[in-house]
């Protein structure tokens, strides 16, 4: 249970029991990229960096509120893994919003899942795995030839973005070896909001003081972070790793219909193609066959996304 928030981890856990969690994952993927498609829209009053800020700094106060992690006891080695994680995360949501600022949220979110797609496969003896590179290789290679103009410079963001989610999710875990619960994650949401503060803070000006731009800022922190934690922490207690990195494996196509939902992003053929491609082969890379369910352990996509506390290897404490 969460460390000084017995009731809360009871009443999630109470309600998540009573939902199947194939809907708490999907529900967690689109509140994740309803976050961001409301993130965009505030683009329009607020720079990238400045909405990233507030999104950072509202999920990681209300992750702290939550977790309450012990800062006694803690070795220099705990402290250098837990601020890289958090390091890793900030660089990812700064880099990730600078891309929706530029190309479609759907082509941003489908470069980003390269990322996760690499951890995947590293090291991997299996030969499947060099379809599903190739399946990834010409999905990016489709966009490079879709019919609507894709900047530069969103896909570089959005390649950071996805450079930093591999190492997030390889600090994920070593984060979860220090600290329990959800504890190394709230530690790494603070990191990551004072690291993007100077950029924020500087661009967003006295905008920043403005009431309804932080009530956003927080509806923001809590669609794109504490909803799909939570959620995420939920299902993972009851599905095996492999089903959940299957189905996270949905979320550039969630993100590209919540872009064309929200902020009205239509996409071609070819980049509708190429988001299929990229999803084809992270379903393909995550699925482990014939491993039992207890040896199941989180790896490459599965370790995306949201729940970074479980996915990593911080899974929350039994009781």
């Amino acid at each position: 249970m969460w460390r000084g928030a017995p009731g809360w981890a009871a009443l999630l856990r109470t309600a998540g029991d009573s939902v199947p969690p194939t809907w708490l994952v999907l529900v967690g993927i689109v509140s994740l990229q309803a976050g961001a498609g409301l993130a965009g829209r505030m683009f329009e009053v607020l720079p990238p960096s400045a909405v990233v800020w507030l999104r950072l700094l509202a999920s990681g106060l209300v992750l702290l509120a939550l977790a309450r992690p012990s800062l006694r006891g803690r070795s220099r080695s705990d402290w250098l893994v837990a601020a890289g994680f958090g390091v890793s995360l900030g660089v990812m949501n700064f880099a990730i919003y600078q891309a929706f600022a530029r190309i479609p949220m759907g082509i941003a979110v489908t470069i980003e899942f390269l990322g996760p797609l690499a951890v995947a496969v590293a090291g991997s003896r299996r030969r499947v795995d060099l379809v599903w590179v190739a399946l990834a290789g010409t999905g990016v290679l489709l966009l490079g030839r879709s019919d609507g103009a894709v900047s530069p410079a969103g896909v570089l963001f959005a390649l950071l973005a996805g450079a930093m989610w591999a190492a997030y999710i390889l600090l994920s875990a070593a984060t979860g070896r220090r600290f329990s619960g959800m504890s190394g994650l709230a530690v790494a949401g603070v990191v990551a909001a004072v690291l993007v503060a100077p950029a924020g803070i500087a661009e967003g000006g006295t905008a920043l003081l403005d009431p309804g731009m932080l009530l956003l800022g927080l509806a923001i922190g809590l669609l794109s972070s504490v909803v799909p934690y939570t959620l995420e922490l939920q299902a993972l207690r009851r599905m095996p790793p492999r089903v959940f990195g299957i189905l996270m494996s949905l979320e550039p196509a969630v993100a590209a219909l919540v872009g064309m939902v929200l902020l009205g992003q239509w996409l071609s053929g070819w980049q509708w193609l190429a988001i299929g491609c990229v999803v084809a082969a992270s379903a393909g890379a995550t699925r482990r066959p014939g491993a039992p369910r207890a040896a199941e352990a989180p790896s490459g996509p599965e370790a995306s996304g949201g729940a970074a506390a479980a996915r990593g290897g911080e899974a929350p404490d039994p009781d």
